[in-house]
């Protein structure tokens, strides 16, 4: 059975063109930088993002880490939202990986309130940590697109202090899509970034660690070190390749069919859609707890072919992607119209 997976837009899987090209790719020894398929994505990536070297890793989290790592000193602090992915969802890896710590500075949906950025950078005090990295997030894992004058405002006062700052970019095609900018005009606002490829982009795995030549060549190191050190996985970046360059430039139809499902579940009366978060491809809405038995809920789609994730903080998430267009999201409604008549 295929499902409807509205789980997250990880769960896409690739397309038959990017098999064709996985299954014919030029491969080598990436260790030795012998991969001509991976040289082509570091590079390709490298001019969209606008910056000047690029390194192939693992996962999304390998390649903030790596970042993490790459950037700072052992008790370093690094200045970041709560609510960001680093925090939430990266399960505290940097206090093993990097032995750093973080220090939280004032957002709203990753927006971050400059003046309490500010007031966080470390002074030279014996007592001190040093601030030794600032990170941001853009696309926001809550669903909203952080403007590109924040990111702005982010950088210029972190370069008033020489300190760097990372931008994790897993979705970061979404914000300049929603944005209707080039990739490139967010992240010069930022010292180093990580896109993912496969959110939304279906390449079965990988992302992409972007910035200096200089923080490229001790990331390279770094990968070593953490284990990310690939062979032959030109097999892989060739899907890497047509995520960047095709599927990069469809999220406006996923962010539309987002729309589309979040007008319908509001009109329902059966949940209350965030609206003022549907800026990407994730509809977040709150279901009325006396209406709705969660285990029920899922159980009941699991057995239509439709997959959801369990309510978290009071809200249930829908995520749109390549493989749910308006039939797959009709259904869906149609199958929770039903739950609410039965139940």
């Amino acid at each position: 059975m295929r499902f409807i997976d509205f789980r997250s837009d990880t769960v896409t899987e690739p397309t038959q063109e990017m098999l064709n090209a996985m299954s014919s790719a030029e491969a080598g020894d990436d260790v030795y930088e012998d991969d001509p398929t991976v040289n082509k994505l570091q590079y390709k990536t490298s001019e969209i993002l606008g910056k000047q070297d690029s390194l192939f890793v693992p996962t999304g989290t390998f390649g903030n880490q790596l970042a993490l790592l790459t950037h700072t000193n052992r008790g370093d602090e690094v200045l970041t939202p709560e609510n960001n992915h680093i925090v939430l969802h990266e399960v505290g890896a940097y206090a093993v990986i990097s032995s750093i710590g973080l220090r939280f500075v004032k957002s709203e949906n990753g927006k971050i309130e400059i003046s309490d950025l500010k007031s966080k950078f470390r002074s030279d005090d014996i007592h001190y940590p040093r601030t030794g990295l600032v990170c941001t997030e853009n696309a926001h894992s809550d669903g909203k697109v952080v403007p590109l004058s924040n990111m702005e405002a982010v950088y210029r006062a972190a370069q008033e202090q020489d300190i760097p700052v990372h931008l994790d970019g897993a979705r970061i095609f979404n914000a300049a899509s929603f944005l209707g900018k080039e990739v490139k005009e967010m992240t010069k606002f930022c010292d180093s970034v990580m896109i993912c490829l496969s959110k939304g982009l279906c390449a079965p795995i990988g992302s992409i660690l972007s910035g200096s030549y200089d923080f490229i060549s001790r990331a390279r190191k770094n990968r070593k070190m953490m284990g990310g050190g690939m062979r032959q996985v030109g097999y892989l970046a060739a899907a890497g390749i047509i995520s960047i360059e095709k599927m990069s430039k469809r999220l406006d139809i996923d962010h539309d069919n987002a729309v589309y499902l979040g007008d319908i579940l509001e009109n329902s009366g059966f949940f209350k859609v965030e609206d003022d978060r549907l800026d990407i491809n994730m509809v977040f809405c709150r279901p009325d707890p006396d209406m709705i038995d969660q285990g029920k809920l899922i159980g009941h789609l699991m057995e239509k072919g439709i997959k959801i994730s369990p309510i978290r903080r009071g809200e249930l998430r829908f995520v749109t992607h390549y493989w749910i267009g308006k039939k797959e999201i009709d259904y869906f409604v149609e199958e929770l119209t039903e739950f609410f008549k039965r139940f």
